[in-house]
């Protein structure tokens, strides 16, 4: 009984291993009987599937975010109140902190959208008015093909941009502006001369766009007038120092000189507070810079040290310089250099060497310390805290002397050709130069004529200045009912 049940067993566990191999036969003789038409048919490719961000590139735009807002307030705030007499210290505190709240709300508003959107060469779209559209899913490329980061980290950190932008502008005319002037001003100026410079300079399809030739012209033609003529910026040079500085130019000419100026004394109140505001410019300013490479990457650590570097000997550039003519050398020198030296690199920072970043640094601090003494007694303007000596002719210097240092003979990276997957073999100074060129002198007249005409409306809406004897007392007393200090 036992040997005729185990044969049963063995003989259906036969049959049921049997039925797979009948079953893959039958299916193989079907196949084979296909149509011919049928079985020559391609199969369709499977998607690729959508890129995810890496949540290091992520975390890392955190950073990168915070840093930046670190670097106007308290910042850049901290830095300038340092520089003007105790009777106007909160009102530049107040400036500061007032227009970078404004700004971070018109950024969301249209700011955004204008900035960095497809439109015409000039101007974005209207497709992120009031951020629709964007969720915590959305995504926005970086400047490598397959990676992206959330748009929404991407949307904060602009905005960091958008705002300190015209918040250094506030130096060239401290001390003599009313406070409704300076935010009517800050409005014009960021939406008709930051948002289409920053769309004329940044605003590009995307590294993915650039497949063949044909694409790339396609999605070349998409972009910002500045992209379009091949200048590089990588992190502001042209956006953010050179559009300002020309704006505090303008500014300083159209409302005049304070009272008392090259008359009696106007020296800091407290250089304490400048250095302090200086070493958070220069920590924060590593957001500012490395941030922009949108990726955690060895790429990113090369833009920190070559913004270090540059800084550090900008630094020692003009303290030098200064103790070799004047004699001595002064914590103001030393932190006015650092910061001509932070904004030279800024649009060199991802397309030159250490060696270059050195070298471009050295420049900078010597020749923004001859526009900050020379040529500006040689012109005789009141440039409070010498946006145009520091700002716009470190801008100037950086964006030039990324044409050269960029050369990979020098060190630079060269260009990246996105459709080769590769370094431009036959980079040219003096095309890039050109291309540069055209950046810096785009910039100067765009600012220069919206700044020129947003001054002009608001001192025909409100009045620019203050009376005078408003200017005598203070600002901080006259215009916010408050003292900096009580002693």
């Amino acid at each position: 009984m036992i040997r005729k049940i185990l044969m049963l067993l063995a003989l259906c566990g036969t049959v049921a291993l049997s039925v797979p191999v009948f079953a893959d036969e039958a299916k193989a003789a079907d196949t084979a009987t296909a149509p011919a038409a049928e079985a020559a048919t391609p199969a369709a490719p499977a998607a690729a599937p959508a890129p995810v961000p890496n949540k290091g590139d992520t975390a890392w735009m955190i950073v990168a975010t915070v840093l930046v807002i670190l670097m106007t307030i308290p910042g850049l705030a901290l830095f300038y109140g340092g520089m003007v007499r105790a009777k106007n210290m909160l009102s530049v505190l107040m400036q500061v902190f007032a227009t970078f709240s404004l700004l971070a709300i018109l950024w969301a508003i249209y700011g955004y959208s204008i900035a960095f959107t497809e439109g015409g060469a000039f101007f974005g779209g209207f497709s992120r008015v009031f951020l629709s559209g964007v969720t915590p899913d959305s995504t926005v490329a970086t400047f490598s093909k397959g990676v992206v980061i959330p748009e929404y980290i991407y949307i904060a950190f602009q905005l960091t941009f958008a705002a300190i932008t015209p918040a250094l502008i506030i130096g060239a005319f401290a001390e003599r502006v009313k406070f409704s002037a300076v935010l009517l001003f800050m409005v014009l100026w960021f939406t008709f001369s930051y948002l289409p410079v920053a769309h004329m300079v940044w605003y590009w399809a995307g590294p993915d766009a650039f497949t063949t030739a044909d694409a790339a012209a396609k999605a070349s033609a998409t972009a910002g007038f500045i992209w379009q003529k091949g200048a590089l910026d990588f992190a502001g040079g042209t956006v953010v120092h050179i559009n300002a500085g020309i704006a505090g130019l303008v500014g300083c000419l159209m409302i005049g000189k304070r009272i008392g100026f090259n008359k009696e004394a106007m020296p800091p109140h407290s250089l304490t507070m400048t250095m302090i505001g200086a070493s958070l410019l220069w920590v924060g300013w590593f957001g500012f810079n490395v941030g922009s490479n949108l990726e955690s990457t060895g790429f990113a650590a090369m833009v920190f040290v070559n913004t270090l570097l540059a800084t550090a000997s900008a630094a020692l550039a003009w303290m030098f310089v200064e103790w070799g003519v004047r004699g001595q050398p002064t914590m103001l020198g030393i932190a006015s250099g650092a910061v001509a030296g932070l904004v030279a690199i800024t649009p060199a920072c991802g397309y030159v060497g250490p060696m270059g970043a050195i070298v471009l640094g050295i420049i900078a601090g010597i020749i923004c310390l001859w526009a900050v003494v020379g040529l500006k007694h040689m012109m005789g303007y009141d440039d409070t805290l010498d946006v145009f000596g520091v700002h716009c002719i470190g801008g100037i210097i950086g964006a030039l002397g990324t044409a050269i240092f960029c050369s990979p003979k020098l060190g630079g990276t060269g260009v990246y050709d996105y459709v080769a997957n590769a370094t431009a073999p036959d980079y040219s100074i003096a095309t890039q130069f050109v291309s540069q060129a055209w950046g810096v002198g785009t910039t100067l007249v765009w600012s220069g004529v919206v700044a020129a005409i947003a001054y002009k409306i608001t001192d025909l809406v409100i009045g620019l200045r203050v009376p005078e004897d408003q200017e005598r007392e203070g600002l901080d007393s006259t215009l916010h009912g408050e003292k900096a200090y009580h002693m």
